[in-house]
């Protein structure tokens, strides 16, 4: 009797998982494969007749701006001062202000700001009037306030408002990029380049795959999404916002344009703008040099800060983004909607595809020890069994190119291991989401669940 339920719930899980599995397979099969018609395209086309632009060879543009730079800090005493001090020798000659925002109560981040920040005129330190933590969002409202009072004293508007945190290692050509991509778009997104792990093999292992998910999200999913028509999500870091298209999201309640009740006010941002009528655009280029014009820096190494990181996503993207954002625009839009809200589903299809592993290795072993009879799947099941194992090839395949492209080709092939671990990760972030989730609905408010970050030695890693 305990044989015949377990095989049951064996056939139950077994029927969720694949046709999960499928219909996800198939959705990202679908933006592999616009990649790579418009990758196709492009090459037979336009870059026949055009040279690749590059910073290098990037006019200046026609009506130049001063860009107002926002950086919330909570607690970054161990990154703050070597990324100021990494910034203001990038841009040595740009138009720029930085708005630093700290908290009263984090006495060591305020310590190591104001050695860089006096006597500097680029650097404008506002404190915000709560102690910490409140949002990431609240912070940004309060340096939103401060570009006023900076704009009222000067007579002077800024161009754009560019988004940067505390752990960011700048590129040398974005404000110029930034520049000249903003009189033609109200929002502009650079790529992001994890850095990658550092630590024993692990610590590298769990850093290095979100390495592996920003090669196949900035190197093709946002380009995809931009082909379509489809708005433009920040992702809170190199991503700069047209300053007037940015005034019209302000409101009295929120104090500034970002909803301070959100732990990702920088991607609702992006598709309140695009509601709005404004236009985003992701642009990959490279510099003189040959290198990707990002945004680089450390992510999480350890399993603890991943999940924390990856259930504050899934907070405000997959389960809140359903009731605060809505479904606005055309079956593009929507589609990419629901790309970004399925997060917490397939963490749940994919629980219950290794649930299915498990029950499949316990049955074969207690039929080898037993005369069980097992009976066959049916022709359907089995069919869509060879089709998600034949999807599965493809992703990890599609996965290991685009990060031997960003990366190298050993990344490349160890990506295909660590889809372990990123699931494994996925699965606990979505748990501790939902338990968040259900907490803010009871009343709970969310406050900016913040994770340590670290800054590269630049004199000796590359």
């Amino acid at each position: 009797m305990l044989t015949a339920g377990l095989m049951g719930l064996h056939r139950e899980i077994l029927l969720f998982a694949i046709v999960g599995l499928a219909i996800g397979g198939l959705n990202d099969l679908l933006v592999d494969l616009l990649f790579l018609l418009r990758r196709g395209w492009r090459d037979m086309t336009v870059y026949r007749r055009h040279p690749r632009m590059t910073t290098a060879t990037l006019p200046p543009s026609p009506s130049p701006g001063r860009i107002a730079i926002f950086i919330p800090a909570w607690r970054e005493a161990d990154v703050i001062g070597a990324m100021l001090r990494h910034a203001l020798a990038c841009w040595p000659n740009d138009d720029f202000q930085i708005f630093l925002g700290v908290y009263p109560n984090d006495p060591d981040t305020l310590d190591v700001i104001f050695p860089v920040a006096t006597d500097e005129p680029r650097i404008l330190v506002a404190i915000n009037p709560r102690p910490g933590p409140t949002t990431k969002a609240d912070c940004l409202n309060v340096l939103w306030r401060a570009m006023l009072d900076a704009e009222a004293r000067s007579g002077q508007l800024f161009k754009a408002v560019l988004l940067h945190d505390a752990e960011d290692v700048v590129h040398p050509d974005e404000i110029r990029l930034f520049d000249f991509m903003i009189d033609r778009f109200d929002l502009v997104q650079l790529p992001v380049l994890p850095l990658p792990g550092r630590g024993n093999w692990f610590a590298r292992a769990i850093s290095n795959h979100y390495g592996d998910e920003f090669a196949e999200n900035h190197g093709k999913a946002l380009t995809v999404r931009e082909a379509l028509g489809a708005s433009m999500p920040s992702a809170g870091v190199a991503c700069a916002f047209e300053r007037h298209m940015l005034g019209q999201l302000v409101r009295p309640d929120y104090g500034g344009p970002f909803d301070p009740s959100s732990l990702t006010e920088d991607y609702e941002a992006g598709l309140q703008i695009a509601h709005r009528g404004g236009r985003g655009v992701f642009v990959r280029m490279r510099d003189r040099n040959g290198t990707l014009v990002a945004t680089c820096e450390y992510f999480p190494n350890r399993i603890d800060a991943a999940v924390k990181q990856k259930a504050r996503w899934m907070v405000g993207i997959s389960l809140a983004g359903w009731d605060r954002m809505g479904w606005h625009g055309g079956p593009a839009e929507w589609w990419m909607r629901i790309r970004d809200r399925r997060a917490t589903l397939a963490a749940l299809v994919l629980f219950a595809a290794y649930i299915t592993f498990f029950l499949t290795s316990l049955i074969a072993l207690v039929a080898f020890l037993t005369p069980l009879r097992l009976l066959p799947f049916s022709p359907i099941v089995t069919s869509l069994i060879w089709f998600n194992s034949a999807l599965l090839v493809w992703r990890i395949t599609m996965r290991a190119l685009f990060v031997g492209r960003a990366y190298g080709w050993r990344h490349g092939l160890t990506s295909i291991p660590r889809t372990l671990l990123a699931n494994f990760i996925t699965i606990m972030a979505a748990q501790r989401a939902l338990i968040l989730y259900a907490g803010s609905l009871l009343g709970k408010p969310l406050v900016w669940d913040k994770t340590q970050h670290s800054f590269p030695d630049l004199k000796t890693e590359p």
